[in-house]
């Protein structure tokens, strides 16, 4: 006991010697503080900064000027971390849904791919097949038909299973350093750093648009007077396989080969010379006319032709015309309801082999020679886009 009492006085006089300093300000507001709050405090805060250092030794790549010290953050800094918590500043993502979404849909493709870059949330919403269809069908819509959609789904597809067995290589090495390596929250982490880096799903709409846009992708389309306007294929339309060129604006097309001929290849071609093809017949088939009970005079058709059967079908313009014994006057015109259609291709001149031929309303199939080449199914011009394309791709001169 009276140790106890020597030891206290003593320890009385030796402080009581001691200069006192005034408190700073902040003191006794830190007096009314909850003793929970200092408990909270320094658990999560010293639990945070561990779990941050570890993250940083173990997962993240070392800068080559960058020091692994941190300064310790002092107390008023901690109180000021949490003052600022209390009042978050607005951003993007607490607008209204509708907002939003109508903000999204007015950007245009490279803002809007740009800004799935922001955050996680963004990202998401920026991929969304909704708003890239707008996008697709303004500017691709023109060239993209139902066979290029197909070669996209092929294409995707085969980048999935190629990306399942890198992912399964992957997981296997991870498999086997998790047996030597005791922390299990370090294979979670790793997998949500893989999950950020992984790329575009393989058959979003984004990811087609991007590949079409940076020449990727190439896609089957048709392109009007093939080879630079050739006289030999004026007025026609041929299959080839086309990728877009973005430094020029526009594509590059490789033409099927024709019998022993090797692949044509053609650079710089315009927009308005490409068209997605309007029946899905491959180039090679015939196509199975379903119009022939209808046509008449003045009709605007296309018709599959060919030089021998080894080469591919192009398409051909041109329209239904009178029978010679038919002297073109409409109240007497009894042309449809022969069996007999005559088609004519105004563009080469009067005499020419070229300008005309007649086939079978009931049972036509292909028909033609080896001179004059052979043709194939027709199909009817029903819109005023198509014939006008066709009479702005007009030859200046005549052909013989």
């Amino acid at each position: 006991m009276l140790l106890y009492l020597f030891i206290t006085c003593l320890s009385f006089l030796f402080f009581k010697t001691l200069p006192l300093k005034p408190l700073p300000p902040w003191a006794c507001e830190m007096r009314l503080l909850s003793p929970w709050f200092w408990k909270e405090l320094s658990f999560f805060t010293i639990s945070k900064l561990t779990k941050k250092s570890f993250s940083i030794f173990f997962l993240s790549p070392f800068p080559s000027k960058m020091s692994l010290r941190r300064k310790p953050l002092s107390l008023s800094a901690k109180v000021e971390n949490v003052e600022e918590e209390d009042t978050p500043e607005m951003s993007v993502l607490d607008l209204p849904e509708l907002v939003l979404e109508c903000i999204l849909e007015r950007l245009p493709p490279d803002a809007l791919f740009r800004m799935t870059g922001v955050c996680t949330s963004m990202r998401e919403r920026c991929r969304s097949d909704h708003l890239w269809e707008k996008h697709m069908k303004q500017k691709w819509g023109s060239v993209i038909g139902p066979a290029a959609y197909r070669e996209w789904q092929w294409h995707s597809a085969s980048k999935t299973d190629l990306v399942d067995v890198k992912q399964g290589k992957q997981k296997g090495l991870m498999r086997i350093l998790s047996l030597g390596w005791p922390f299990s929250w370090i294979r979670s982490r790793v997998d949500d750093h893989s999950q950020q880096r992984c790329s575009l799903p393989a058959d979003s709409i984004m990811s087609w648009y991007l590949a079409l846009e940076t020449g990727r992708f190439w896609f089957p389309a048709q392109v009007y007077n093939r080879e630079n306007g050739h006289v030999g294929f004026m007025l026609s339309c041929y299959d080839a396989e086309i990728s877009y060129d973005p430094r020029t604006d526009t594509f590059q097309a490789r033409y099927p080969p024709h019998g022993r001929r090797a692949v044509a290849i053609e650079n710089g071609v315009p927009w308005e010379r490409l068209r997605a093809p309007p029946i899905e017949t491959p180039p090679h088939d015939l196509h199975m006319s379903d119009c022939l009970n209808e046509l008449q005079p003045g009709d605007h058709i296309e018709i599959q032709w060919r030089r021998n059967k080894e080469f591919p079908y192009g398409w051909w313009y041109g329209v239904v015309g009178h029978l010679e014994s038919c002297d073109g006057n409409e109240n007497y015109c009894l042309c449809h309801n022969s069996d007999t259609v005559v088609l004519e291709f105004n563009q080469y001149t009067h005499g020419s082999r070229w300008r005309c031929t007649n086939i079978s309303r009931r049972d036509h199939r292909e028909e033609g020679n080896e001179a004059d080449g052979f043709y194939g199914g027709i199909r009817k011009l029903r819109t005023k886009e198509e014939i006008s394309t066709w009479k702005r791709l007009w030859p200046t001169e005549v052909l013989e």
